[in-house]
């Protein structure tokens, strides 16, 4: 009984102890350092759709209000779909389908575009032929790619979108004469493209399934 006494006592005499030096706050504490997690707010990683929407009055807006949805219904059926990558690719696409077009290529439209839309080139390319006519135009920039419609049909996803772009537009004779257009005058050109994919499909490669103009 004695030691448990003598141990109470030196243990009250070490509480005291630390008291004084650890208990008090005299206003000249240096702030405790907040832990890793407190002093750096990393923004969530997210592959859904909130992550990219962009400002409603900015000028470079990629999504149009009325594709969100449709972009979240691509998303829940394809984890893989990135947005920004998605566009990246059309931009892609689009200067290589124009210039295959352009250029009288139905091998690279083959590996780009559907049928339906690969048959309607193919014969405005066999008109061309038919009349010697030759197209010399040049895609100068893609101003602006926006996503303007989105949505799961069935089994395949689709996505519209809206390319502003400049493009020299030239026609030539069978004799490299300039019958229309000029090289040195860009046009403004607004054209509304869908591409679609099939779902859980081992090719990642979007086609081009209908074209348009704004």
């Amino acid at each position: 009984m004695f030691y448990v006494i003598l141990f109470a006592m030196v243990a009250g005499f070490l509480a005291l102890r630390l008291y004084a030096v650890l208990g008090k706050r005299t206003g000249h504490e240096q702030p405790l350092p907040k832990p890793a997690e407190e002093r750096v707010a990393m923004p969530p990683v997210t592959r859904t759709i909130e992550a990219l929407p962009e400002a409603r009055d900015s000028a470079n807006r990629t999504i149009d209000s009325g594709a969100e949805t449709g972009l979240r219904a691509v998303v829940s059926a394809d984890s893989s779909f990135d947005v920004a990558k998605f566009l990246e690719g059309a931009k892609s696409a689009y200067r290589m389908i124009l210039e295959a077009f352009w250029k009288g290529d139905e091998e690279t439209l083959r590996f780009l575009v559907d049928d339906e839309v690969r048959g309607a080139f193919e014969q405005a390319i066999a008109g061309r032929k038919e009349t010697g006519e030759v197209l010399d135009n040049r895609l100068i920039t893609i101003e602006r790619a926006t996503i303007t419609e989105a949505g799961v049909e069935g089994k395949v996803a689709r996505v519209t979108v809206r390319f502003d772009a400049d493009i020299v537009a030239v026609t030539r004779d069978g004799e490299g004469n300039v019958i229309a257009g000029s090289l040195s005058d860009a046009v403004t050109t607004h054209d509304v493209w869908t591409f679609a994919r099939k779902l859980r499909s081992d090719d990642p490669n979007w086609k081009l399934v209908e074209t348009d103009e704004a």
